[in-house]
C-alpha cells in the first residue's frame, strides 16, 4: 500500500489513542510521520510499533520554545509537511461547582492555546496544497453536562478551523475539523474515575448512539487521513465521526 508515499506529516498527541491509530494508518501507506507527546515511556512504545517511517518528539504544545524545537526538528528531518494533525488534547471533568482556576487554565492552555500556536510554529513548513485537521470534540454542540471548560475550549476549536481557512487558503493550504463522538480510545481510563463509573458512562453513550457502538480509533484514522489527504474541495468543515449522535 503506498497510498501516502512520500508524504510528510506531523501529528500532535500521536503517541496513543486516535493519534497513534492515525500514525500507523499513514506510515502503512507510505508517509514518514512526526508524532509528539508528552510521555516518553508512550514515545518509545509508538516508535517500536511504528517504525522506521517515524520520528518521535517529547514535548508539551502549551510550551511556546517546545513548539520551536518541534518546528525546527520538523524542517531539519523533512524540510516540508503535507499534512498537520492538530491532535493533541486532554480531557478532564469540569462540574460548574468544583472546577478550579487551575483545572480551567490547563484545558484551555493545551487544548486552545496549544492548538493555535502548533500552527502558527508549523506553519511556515507547510507545502502548497497541504491539509490541515484539527480535532475538536461532539462536546462542542451538544450539551454535555460538567464539560462545559473542555467543551468550550473544543468550540473555539471549531472556529479556528474557520479562520485559520481563509488565512490559509491562498497559499492553497486547507483547514478543517474532525469531530470524534464517543470513540473506543482509551481516554475515559485516564480521567482517574471508578470503574463502576466508567462502565455506567460507556453503557449510556452506547445506549442513546444511533449506531448503538463506540467507533474504533481506526474509523476515526480513516475519516481524518481523507480530510487531509483527498477532501480537496473542502475547507472549513467540521466532519462529525460519532455515529450519527449529533446528526440524528
Amino acid at each position: 500500500m503506498s497510498q501516502y508515499r512520500d508524504k510528510n506529516v506531523v501529528i500532535t498527541g500521536g503517541s496513543s489513542g486516535m493519534g497513534l491509530a492515525l500514525a500507523e494508518l499513514l506510515v502503512q501507506g507510505g508517509a514518514r510521520v512526526v508524532i509528539t507527546g508528552r510521555s516518553q515511556d508512550k514515545l518509545d512504545a509508538a516508535g517500536k510499533r511504528l517504525g522506521s517511517n517515524a520520528v518521535t518528539f517529547r514535548g508539551d504544545v502549551a510550551s511556546l520554545p517546545d513548539l520551536d524545537t518541534l518546528a525546527d526538528r520538523v524542517k531539519s528531518e523533512f524540510g516540508s509537511v503535507e499534512a498537520l494533525f492538530v491532535n493533541a488534547g486532554i480531557s478532564l471533568l469540569t462540574p460548574l461547582k468544583s472546577t478550579t482556576e487551575e483545572m480551567y487554565d490547563e484545558l484551555f492552555s493545551i487544548n486552545v492555546k496549544g492548538a493555535f500556536f502548533t500552527l502558527q510554529s508549523l506553519a511556515p513548513l507547510l507545502s502548497p496544497n497541504a491539509g490541515v485537521v484539527l480535532t475538536t470534540s461532539i462536546a462542542n454542540v451538544i450539551g454535555q453536562v460538567d464539560t462545559s471548560v473542555y467543551a468550550a475550549g473544543k468550540a473555539a476549536l471549531r472556529s479556528m478551523a474557520r479562520t485559520f481557512s481563509g488565512e490559509l487558503l491562498p497559499r492553497g493550504i486547507r483547514v478543517n475539523a474532525i469531530s470524534p463522538g464517543p470513540i473506543d480510545s482509551g481516554i475515559l481510563e485516564t480521567m482517574n474515575l471508578p470503574k463502576e463509573a466508567i462502565s455506567e458512562f460507556r453503557e449510556e453513550r452506547i445506549a442513546s448512539n444511533p449506531m448503538g457502538r463506540y467507533g474504533t480509533v481506526e474509523e476515526f484514522a480513516r475519516a481524518a487521513a481523507f480530510l487531509a489527504f483527498d477532501a480537496t474541495y473542502t475547507t472549513g468543515i467540521e466532519l462529525a465521526v460519532d455515529g450519527g449522535e449529533t446528526q440524528l
